[in-house]
Formats: C-alpha cells, structure tokens, sequence
C-alpha cells in the first residue's frame, strides 16, 4: 500500500470516528461538517481508485 492510499484510508477513519463522536455528543453542526469532509475524502479516494471499503477494516 503507498503512502497516499494508507494516509487517505487513515483520513477515512478518523473522520468516521469524529463523525460518530459529534452524533453522540448531539453537536448537528460539527456532524454536518464532519460528514462533508468523509463525502469528500470518499470523493477523492475514489477518484484515485483507493477501495474505501477498506477504510472500515
């Protein structure tokens, strides 16, 4: 794995991670901010052929 997949997928994770903190907290607003930036990430990996899914593993 290259360094921009690993650093994407770690990007990935932290990012569903901060998102699922901001849900439990009830914070809507950094929810919604979280949320576009791992639409984003997604974005991008995908339009570097990174599998996403394997973000999750």
């Amino acid at each position: 794995m290259d360094a921009f997949t690993a650093g994407i997928l770690q990007r990935i994770r932290n990012t569903e991670a901060d998102l699922d903190r901001a849900r439990a907290a009830g914070d809507d607003f950094l929810a919604e901010v979280e949320q576009a930036e791992l639409e984003d990430l997604q974005r991008l990996a995908t339009e570097h052929g990174v599998e996403v899914s394997a973000a999750s593993a």
